[in-house]
């Protein structure tokens, strides 16, 4: 099936579709990798610092096809995967990337074009997709928007909020998404929030692009990305302590590392799968496995004694706390 790359005009269906993760923010580079990563940050737009002025706010729509990445790890990858899969033209897809290893390794991959740093080249994108640290966003925005002002920008950088975004970039058509990880595989889950200017065909282009990596939903209020962070962005770090867990458990009753590993990611596989298809709540379904004297209430039990679910729901707090903390950091 051919994905359609540019703007449509028919009315979307906004509701989840099956068919982006955040990368965690505790996952953020310490000190040293920052100063690293904003070195080559500044080098990668030093061709555009004599475009940087204070230009007006704007909202003029463009409709080249073409999709521009800034940034090419792990996300805009998914991204990438995902449109290729569905058969978008490789010659329309652009990604600004410093590294160099990293650009090659685009360019095998996909087939695609890529740049060192910002140019005219940026000018024919009608989306661009904002995949970089926080710490170094307003950086890269203020240097490359004199390139992009007339193009949809979708930001998958955690914590920045749209304000911000639309200030350094000099345009109202941006759209905030708080991905997760299991994009990587095509089952990922995207929170997506969109300014006032952006209209139903940009958001059904947006949706298009998504899609191709899982499934999406819409917020109206953007505080609440804040909360998508705390629950998918950084779900899945969650699930993966559990698992780790559940494997050290199992290989101290006695079973093999690969099989305690079997039999605890399967688990998770498949429980995931019957609440996903169940008409029935988690807790229903909990409730049907655990009768009252037997291993699971023994289990749960425990769990509830030692007051798993306040601490749990207590770790969630911190992470959307933790995301409000990186838009005061890093915004305007």
């Amino acid at each position: 099936m051919l994905i359609s790359l540019g703007p449509v005009i028919h009315a979307a269906n906004h509701s989840q579709r099956f068919n982006l993760g955040q990368i965690n923010p505790a996952c953020l580079s310490g000190a040293a990798n920052y100063a690293t990563v904003s070195i080559r940050i500044a080098t990668l737009f030093s061709s555009a610092q004599l475009a940087r002025q204070c230009l007006p706010m704007s909202t003029p729509q463009h409709t080249t096809q073409t999709i521009a990445f800034v940034g090419g790890g792990n996300m805009a990858s998914a991204i990438l995967g995902g449109l290729i899969q569905q058969g978008a033209p490789a010659h329309q897809i652009l990604v600004l990337e410093p590294f160099d290893e990293v650009r090659k390794q685009l360019e095998v991959k996909f087939h695609i074009r890529t740049l060192a740093h910002a140019s005219d080249a940026l000018q024919e994108a009608g989306l661009v997709i904002w995949a970089i640290k926080p710490q170094v966003f307003k950086e890269a925005a203020q240097a490359t928007s004199p390139f992009c002002q007339q193009a949809l920008h979708l930001s998958v950088a955690a914590g920045i909020r749209s304000d911000s975004i639309a200030n350094w970039l000099g345009t109202e058509r941006v759209v905030r998404a708080m991905p997760n990880t299991p994009a990587l595989v095509g089952l990922g889950q995207t929170g997506l929030f969109a300014r006032s200017s952006v209209n139903a065909a940009d958001q059904a282009w947006i949706e298009h692009v998504v899609a191709t990596t899982g499934q999406y939903l819409w917020v109206k209020d953007e505080p609440l990305l804040d909360a998508v962070t705390a629950i998918s962005g950084s779900g899945p770090a969650y699930v993966f302590f559990f698992i780790e867990a559940m494997v050290e458990a199992g290989v101290k009753m006695g079973l093999t590392q690969a099989q305690a590993h079997q039999l605890a990611v399967g688990t998770f596989v498949g429980a995931s799968e019957l609440a996903r298809s169940s008409d029935e709540s988690p807790t229903v379904l909990r409730e049907r496995v655990t009768s009252k004297g037997g291993t699971t209430y023994a289990a749960i039990t425990a769990m509830q004694e030692a007051k798993l679910q306040a601490l749990f729901q207590a770790a969630l707090e911190s992470a959307r706390t933790r995301a409000q903390e990186l838009g005061d950091a890093f915004g305007v």
